[in-house]
């Protein structure tokens, strides 16, 4: 398909929350996969904890998923959005005091759950472990967030709304409800609360926003990205516009119903656990859909994965996602599912979505759009950004494949009985076994920090030789 290129004289953006997320995201990165190497460290030695109750794994694991989900990955998706909503409908930000005030507020939640999780205030459920005053805090920088996506899009100078704008629109829409519901918690006291719901109920309320937190906070943000970043950096249209529409209203209506495949076996009423497994099965197809648009997008540009390494994490990212919503179903068939439940393999799976699709595409889009934040055609080193992609694509590999066979290898121990019914391993020898696996994984962790560190110096050296640019004539690509 063409191009059809639409062009504005110069307009004078509104990117100073762009520029504060983006550098953000830098650094949350690096504080947030520190503490997984970390708390990595201290799965193969356990003393590594020192003693000390805020040391120990588990107050630091929540803070771990907590700093890369929402703060690095968060601060990606804010200054991504805000930049992709102002060049596809070529006008500034709708209220940019609001979107400053999403930045500063976005950064407090940060810092309160840095405060909060080691000390041991938690809701206990995963990725909503923060207590409600930070809950409501979240909700109204949220809230703001979308105002001044919004309206940025009812301003607009276009007529058509770029199909990244559905991917993010959809994003903001979805974690509002998703948060505000599950949230609902009755206070009792300034940092200790009791969920407004009762036993499998509330079981059913936090898998629900579970799992869609991974099926809106980090898929459908994060395709919006793709679906901005490749056509610009690979200079090409979207493969087919057609199909990433179809790709957006599959993907949208089939998450929200997948949830309970992760209470299979449990209290959860079995007809409920089946259909969380269909629509699981179900999502294969547009998520397949969506890899294959983003990845067809090179059609007549392949050689440019040879030099462009920003292009290579984009692409690369594109195919754990493909893996990884391959895997997912396959995990949620229920005769699977008993092998893999409670085993490293789905830490395995977890990563390799998060590790692979979300940390490589928000690298990639990041090495984007940082230097064009700063007046420069490219980051100050190229070489450092080829060297970042290949430690890093490394480190997944290591860690991804340790995780796996550790999983198999638990569940079959976890499951092996002699003839008069009697376990053939304990529990104590299946953990001995995983051991090198474990070390593995370090392994695997410390390249990919590593990777992010390289990364964070990349970016200063980057912004400390550029310069402000707060006008550009763009082009908004679309088939």
């Amino acid at each position: 398909m063409a191009a059809n290129p639409v062009s504005s004289n110069a307009v004078a953006y509104t990117d100073d929350a762009v520029r504060g997320f983006s550098l953000a995201a830098v650094l949350w990165g690096v504080v947030g996969m520190a503490v997984g190497v970390f708390i990595a460290a201290q799965l193969t030695w356990p003393e590594l904890n020192f003693g000390i109750p805020w040391l120990s794994y588990g107050r630091l694991r929540p803070l771990h998923t907590n700093a890369v989900i929402f703060a690095f990955g968060g601060c990606a998706l804010f200054a991504t959005s805000y930049h992709v909503v102002q060049r596809t409908c070529q006008t500034p930000l709708f209220l940019p005091w609001l979107a400053k005030f999403t930045f500063w507020g976005w950064q407090l939640v940060i810092l309160a759950a840095a405060i909060s999780l080691p000390m041991g205030f938690t809701q206990g459920k995963e990725y909503a472990e923060l207590e409600w005053p930070i809950d409501i805090l979240i909700a109204v920088v949220w809230v703001s967030y979308a105002i001044v996506f919004f309206g940025t899009i009812g301003i607009r100078k276009v007529r058509h709304i770029y199909v990244a704008n559905w991917f993010f629109g959809a994003f903001i829409i979805a974690v509002a409800l998703l948060h505000i519901v599950n949230s609902a918690a009755l206070p009792a006291g300034m940092m200790k609360s009791y969920s407004a719901y009762a036993g499998v109920q509330d079981a059913m309320v936090q898998w629900w926003y579970g799992h869609n937190a991974v099926g809106f906070f980090l898929t459908a943000g994060f395709l919006g990205m793709m679906y901005y970043y490749i056509p610009k950096q690979a200079e090409r249209p979207v493969y087919s516009y057609r199909l990433s529409i179809v790709h957006f209203w599959a993907l949208i209506f089939t998450y929200m119903w997948a949830g309970p495949h992760h209470l299979h076996y449990t209290a959860l009423p079995d007809w409920a656990q089946s259909v969380g497994m269909v629509f699981s099965l179900v999502l294969l197809a547009p998520s397949w859909g969506g890899m294959i648009n983003g990845v067809m997008t090179l059609s007549g540009a392949w050689h440019k994965l040879r030099d462009d390494p920003i292009l290579k994490f984009l692409i690369v990212a594109l195919s754990f996602y493909g893996m990884s919503t391959f895997e997912g179903p396959m995990m949620s068939i229920k005769t699977v599912n008993a092998l893999s439940h409670y085993t490293d393999w789905t830490i395995g799976h977890v990563h390799s979505g998060a590790l692979g699709w979300v940390g490589l595409i928000s690298m990639g889009s990041l090495y984007h759009l940082i230097p064009r934040l700063y007046g420069r055609t490219e980051m100050f080193s190229v070489k450092a950004i080829e060297l970042h992609f290949w430690t890093a694509t490394l480190g997944i590999v290591l860690y991804i494949a340790a995780m796996w066979i550790a999983g198999v290898m638990q569940g079959l121990m976890w499951r092996a009985v002699n003839p008069d019914g009697t376990l053939v391993y304990t529990f104590v020898e299946s953990v001995k076994a995983t051991f090198p696996f474990y070390v593995v994984r370090l392994l695997g962790g410390l390249l990919y920090l590593g990777g992010m560190v390289l990364m964070a110096w990349n970016v200063v050296m980057t912004v400390r030789g550029g310069r402000r640019s707060v006008a550009y004539a763009p082009q908004l690509v679309r088939a």
